[in-house]
């Protein structure tokens, strides 16, 4: 029950992040990965794929103890890579809800590879902090694209 309705969650999570990434393919490709000052010298490119490195991450080493595995962005050229690399995270969260089954609540140890010591968490703490993550760094993005000079569209999960 409890998984359906995560899925379901994300399922609004790749309809917001749907409707950013059809915004970005407007960009000009050269805006697209510029350097960004303000942002510390990352472009949209950079930050799009932190964010699905971020997926990798918890959901996947930390959730699940897949082995480090990280999109590079020096090799995810336009807004179509970008695209195949989160085709690879809905696989990650599918995965990892899987592996979670019914039980989101139960707090266990997880092995952070910054941390001397075990972090005890939920799994459901693990899931909110991979979408309240990629949600963070959305407004950034925005952010970011207009100080390019574009006019960012709604990217919510209600969109008027």
């Amino acid at each position: 029950m409890m998984t359906s309705l995560l899925l379901a969650q994300y399922a609004l999570v790749q309809s917001a992040r749907g409707a950013l990434l059809d915004y970005c393919a407007t960009l000009a490709p050269t805006d697209f990965t510029a350097p960004i000052p303000t942002f510390n010298n990352s472009s949209l490119r950079d930050l799009l794929v932190h964010v699905a490195n971020a997926y990798q991450n918890w959901l996947g080493v930390v959730g699940q103890n897949q082995p480090r595995c990280y999109f590079d962005p020096a090799a995810t050229p336009d807004v179509e890579a970008v695209r195949q690399h989160f085709q690879e995270v809905d696989k990650l969260v599918i995965s990892y809800c899987t592996h979670v089954g019914d039980d989101w609540q139960t707090a266990k140890p997880y092995t952070i590879s910054k941390r001397s010591e075990p972090l005890t968490l939920t799994p459901l703490v693990l899931f909110t902090h991979a979408l309240t993550h990629e949600f963070h760094h959305k407004g950034q993005l925005l952010s970011m694209s207009r100080q390019l000079g574009y006019t960012p569209v709604d990217t919510d999960v209600i969109r008027f």
